[in-house]
């Protein structure tokens, strides 16, 4: 395995981190890569918020569904979906004209695209300089909040943000298990599991939720509907990105 695959492999979610404050020359690499990433037409619609001030971190702790971990980062970096430049540019030169297109859903959607694949070269280059990270959706939530704090006009979505810092001395590094290949990847055209599929796809979760003794009497499926699908942060998600969405105009 060559070093780049072993990186993008080994890589985990990194919930602490070593005291030590990222130097500007590894931060410099990492968004030297992040701006190298693919993008649609090359129009780059994405704009990334660096966060090293700790009472913002602070308050992203408590935001971004009490989450203390998130003040010890070294660094926050917030990926912003953001057509906002772009139509500004469109104004000030006068391209509109008549009845002529206005962005929409579908340059949101692209923007969306533009702006994970930013921040994928970013996790990526953060592990190859010994950097771990943590993707936090829940910058979605609080939409009064979060626009506010971060100045976010219209045409702008804060769609990912990354804790970053680098890994303590002796972290061991835990994989979770992955749904197998198998129920993930397709030839040609997309396969609609059946119940049997599903029931494999999902037994190696089922065995290792059952295998703890703090979940006898709950099943699997239950107690994670609770915890994510039907949990009260998901209903202020719901609330907020629907927020975030008409501010797309």
């Amino acid at each position: 395995m060559n070093n780049t695959l072993k990186i993008i492999d080994d890589r985990v979610s990194l919930r602490w981190y070593d005291k030590k404050r990222i130097s500007s020359e590894d931060m410099d690499k990492i968004i030297k890569a992040t701006l190298s990433a693919p993008s649609a037409g090359n129009m780059m619609m994405y704009s990334i918020i660096h966060i090293k001030n700790s009472d913002t971190m602070k308050k992203l702790s408590e935001s971004c569904d009490s989450q203390p971990f998130i003040k010890t980062a070294s660094d926050i970096l917030i990926f912003v979906a953001d057509f906002n430049k772009w139509n500004r540019y469109y104004e000030i030169t006068e391209t509109y004209k008549g009845s002529g297109r206005r962005p929409g859903k579908a340059e949101m959607i692209k923007s969306f695209e533009d702006t994970m694949i930013a921040s994928t070269n970013a996790v990526i280059a953060a592990e190859s300089l010994g950097i771990g990270s943590c993707y936090i959706g829940d910058i979605l939530e609080h939409y009064e909040l979060h626009k506010e704090l971060f100045n976010l006009p219209n045409y702008t979505i804060p769609i990912a943000m990354l804790t970053l810092g680098y890994y303590p001395e002796k972290f061991k590094k835990i994989k979770k298990k992955r749904f197998e290949r198998e129920f993930m990847v397709f030839e040609e055209r997309y396969k609609d599991l059946d119940e049997k599929d599903l029931k494999t796809m999902f037994s190696s979760k089922e065995e290792e939720f059952n295998s703890k003794k703090t979940n006898e009497g709950k099943s699997f499926i239950d107690e994670f509907y609770t915890r994510k699908t039907n949990a009260d942060f998901m209903y202020e998600l719901e609330e907020s990105v629907d927020r975030w969405f008409k501010n797309w105009k």
